[in-house]
């Protein structure tokens, strides 16, 4: 087997995060910390209107979910994914927020076409949201970066899955919600 010379291995890795070749950072929001409370923009079937987490909030467990940009591929997916599961969503009693950088036309459309009029979706344009989930994507820093947070009732992070694949986000997301029965949310 051939040794590598000293700080080889380090280089390598390093190269390795200069190229993109390592998964994105980890969220830093906790499971068990506050998570930081918006107001902005959305739109639900099309139509904008002011949307304010701590309102969703007052009436169950919440997921947030961040995502690069409407009408991309993964992003589709991941919206007709979360459309398709909102009727297991309503019946673990929680709500989907979907929140990107895009701006609102773009999202009101989105909202409509791909998300089906089935859950809103928030513009995000100052990002400032997005940072202050620690969602804003690494190597394109004017996109969030496709990570889910599932809230508590009291407003606390239950659970986070960050992963640029679409595909487990909505299954992770409801696993969350359902272990936040009535009794259990928001202590």
């Amino acid at each position: 087997m051939k040794k590598l010379l000293p700080g080889t291995a380090t280089a390598i890795v390093q190269m390795m995060l200069v190229l993109g070749f390592a998964g994105p950072a980890r969220a830093a929001l906790d499971v068990g910390r506050a998570a930081p409370m918006f107001s902005t923009q959305a739109a639900l079937g099309g139509k904008p209107f002011k949307y304010a987490l701590a309102d969703a909030l007052a009436k169950g467990p919440v997921v947030v979910y961040f995502f690069p940009a409407a009408f991309s591929k993964g992003c589709s997916i991941e919206a007709h994914a979360f459309a398709e599961a909102m009727d297991r969503f309503a019946a673990a009693g929680a709500t989907v927020i979907g929140v990107s950088t895009d701006d609102i036309q773009t999202l009101a459309k989105f909202s409509s076409e791909v998300c089906q009029g089935r859950f809103p979706v928030a513009s995000d344009e100052s990002k400032s949201i997005s940072q202050s989930f620690d969602a804003m994507m690494e190597t394109r820093p004017d996109y969030a970066t496709r990570v889910s947070y599932a809230l508590s009732r009291d407003g606390k992070v239950a659970a986070v899955y960050q992963s640029l694949d679409p595909d487990q986000h909505v299954e992770k997301m409801l696993e969350a919600v359902k272990s936040l029965s009535p009794g259990r949310a928001g202590k």
